[in-house]
C-alpha cells in the first residue's frame, strides 16, 4: 500500500480544525485511534509520531526523523488541549452565529424571488459605484504620478546645478517619494501614501 499523502497542515495524520486548533488521529487498517486537538500543527504531529511509536510504524512513517526511540517521543508529545467551559461558550457562541447567519441566507434568497426589480437595481447601484471608485483610484494614482515626476524634474534640475522654485524645506520635494504602483485595492478607503511608514 503507497503511503498516505500528508494533509494541508504539512503533516500526516494532523488535519486543521475549522474553528481552530488542529486535530490528530492515527489509522491502522479500519480503526481510527483520535489523539486529540492541539493548538499548533507541530504538537498534533509530535503527539501523531508517539502514537506511531508505540504501535511499531516504521520511521519512514513519522513527521519527524529526530526522534530514536519511544521515551523520546514521548517526552516531545504535548499533553491534548483541554475543553474548557469557556471553549464550550465559545463554540455555542460560533454556532449560533451561524445558524444566523444561514437564516439571513435564507431570507435573503426569499427576497430575491420576489423581487427581483430591486435586486437589479441593487446590482446596477454597486456596478455604477465600482465603476466610480476606479475612475477616482485611477485619477489619484495619475496625479500622484503627474507630482512625482514633477518633483524628480525638479530634484535632477537641482543636481544639475540649477535653480528649483520649490523652497527648500517645501512638501512638494516629498513627492519624490510618492507611490505610484498599479496595484490598487478594492478597499481602498483614500488615505495617504505615507501610512505605509507609520
Amino acid at each position: 500500500m503507497p503511503p498516505r499523502r500528508r494533509s494541508a497542515s504539512g503533516y500526516r495524520g494532523v488535519r486543521q480544525r475549522p474553528h481552530g486548533g488542529f486535530y490528530a488521529e492515527i489509522r491502522s487498517g479500519d480503526l481510527r485511534l483520535s489523539l486529540g486537538t492541539y493548538d499548533t500543527a507541530h504538537e498534533a504531529a509530535r503527539a501523531f509520531d508517539a502514537a506511531a511509536w508505540r504501535l511499531g510504524r516504521p520511521c519512514r512513517q513519522m513527521n519527524f526523523q529526530d526522534v530514536q526511540t519511544l521515551q523520546q517521543a514521548l517526552d516531545l508529545a504535548p499533553p491534548p488541549r483541554l475543553n474548557s467551559a469557556q471553549d464550550r461558550a465559545e463554540h455555542n457562541a460560533l454556532q449560533r452565529r451561524l445558524l444566523v447567519a444561514q437564516e439571513d441566507e435564507r431570507v435573503m434568497a426569499e427576497w430575491r424571488r420576489r423581487h427581483p426589480k430591486d435586486v437589479a437595481y441593487e446590482q446596477q447601484y454597486w456596478a455604477s459605484r465600482r465603476e466610480e471608485d476606479t475612475r477616482r483610484r485611477r485619477e489619484e494614482r495619475l496625479d500622484r504620478r503627474r507630482r512625482k515626476a514633477w518633483a524628480c524634474a525638479q530634484a535632477d534640475l537641482v543636481n544639475a546645478g540649477g535653480r528649483s522654485f520649490f523652497t527648500e524645506e517645501g512638501e512638494c520635494w516629498l513627492d519624490c517619494w510618492l507611490s505610484t504602483s498599479d496595484d490598487t485595492n478594492d478597499d481602498d478607503d483614500g488615505a495617504d501614501d505615507w501610512s505605509d511608514w507609520d
